[in-house]
């Protein structure tokens, strides 16, 4: 199957995960495989975040795009740009803060069972 820009969904949320400012979502499949949670550009304004949270049963992979920030790799903070990647395993958790002066974009996917 072969999607267009046509059917990428946008969606804000405020204070995602306990976070600050508003963080969008572009989801990049209408309808995600079983197994994938989440498939999605999210565009951190400066100065916005996503709270720290634990993932369970699950795998969530972050993939910088631009734009720089810092992330917490469980309690570990790491200051990541475009070409970096991150996991985090079931049993870990993770932030992320744009704390650059452009939008820090990133393409996240959640995948169960992992």
């Amino acid at each position: 199957m072969v999607y267009t820009q046509q059917d990428i969904r946008s969606e804000s949320r405020e204070n995602m995960r306990g976070g600050n400012g508003k963080v969008t979502l572009d989801h990049l499949l209408p309808e995600s495989p079983a197994n994938v949670r989440l498939f999605s550009r999210i565009t951190l304004a400066p100065g916005c975040s996503i709270g720290k949270h634990t993932h369970e049963g699950e795998t969530e992979i972050f993939a910088f795009e631009s734009g720089t920030g810092t992330v917490l790799d469980d309690d570990l903070p790491i200051r990541v740009k475009p070409g970096f990647i991150m996991t985090t395993t079931s049993g870990h958790a993770h932030a992320v803060e744009n704390d650059g002066e452009d939008n820090l974009v990133f393409l996240a996917v959640i995948v169960s069972g992992s």
